[in-house]
């Protein structure tokens, strides 16, 4: 039988070599144990419960690499967003924060929470501030598009700004005779890429105190600070406050906003 060298008589290369993989191995450790697949390392077998035993954690054993622990497992966490530590031989994994694929924490519209994992159509159904404008994103057809990869920047009217318009305004665009006219109000509220609150603030003071934003229907609004907040000011020389920035999306960005902008 070959005879193992001890790792502190190799050379560097070699003892880095065998770090890492032992690293790697970790890694698949926590994968495995997190996703449901089979782990490379050999589960440590525990005794049968008996019926006074408390059910036990599964834990993993692998062998400990030498050098600082700490260092490794904090490069590993860097690398995966998976956070490990290290006890009585054997490493437990847990999902960290970073795992959430948006890597912010949303703002909760309309009394549900928004997950920055999730698109835009999913979220916005769960609002209940946007039940006119979903049923209207419906009615135009559009649901697959806001669901698809983008990005995009949605400013997003409440239910409250479409009570703002002239009484059956709604009613009458929700008819499948004027889909087209309610697709081009919708798409005028969408700016193709993603554009936070950062981005916003940042173009406006790049044009002087305001920026002009081309939307998927064609036409543009443009963008200023008014005080602390952004307004948006639509074709017809209508303005609509942000009132809730950066809700974060697998897809994008969403905006809500107290106005329906309405193109020329």
């Amino acid at each position: 039988m070959k005879k193992k060298i001890p790792s502190h008589l190799l050379p560097y290369k070699a003892r880095r070599q065998a770090r890492r993989t032992r690293v790697m191995a970790l890694g698949a450790v926590l994968a495995g144990s997190l996703s449901g697949r089979p782990a490379l390392a050999q589960q440590t077998p525990t005794a049968p419960a008996g019926p006074a035993s408390q059910p036990e954690r599964a834990t993993f054993s692998f062998d400990v690499p030498e050098g600082p622990i700490d260092t490794m497992l904090a490069d590993y966490e860097r690398v995966t967003g998976i956070h490990a530590t290290l006890g009585c031989g054997a490493a437990h994994g847990s999902m960290d924060k970073k795992m959430d694929k948006g890597m912010h924490e949303n703002p909760m519209v309309g009394g549900a929470p928004m997950y920055a994992n999730k698109d835009i159509i999913d979220n916005a159904v769960n609002s209940a501030d946007h039940t006119t404008l979903v049923a209207a994103v419906k009615a135009a057809g559009l649901v697959e598009t806001l669901k698809g990869k983008g990005p995009f920047t949605v400013f997003a009217p409440t239910n409250a700004a479409f009570d703002k318009l002239p009484a059956g305004t709604v009613d009458t665009l929700l008819k499948p005779e004027n889909k087209s006219t309610l697709t081009q109000v919708l798409t005028y509220h969408v700016v193709a890429g993603k554009v936070d609150a950062k981005d916003l603030v940042k173009k406006i003071k790049a044009g002087n105190g305001k920026a002009t934003l081309k939307t998927v229907a064609g036409g543009t609004l443009t963008a200023a600070m008014v005080g602390s907040d952004v307004v948006l000011t639509d074709a017809k020389g209508g303005t609509s406050k942000v009132t809730t920035a950066d809700v974060y999306q697998s897809n994008g960005v969403i905006h809500v906003v107290d106005s329906v902008l309405l193109p020329g």
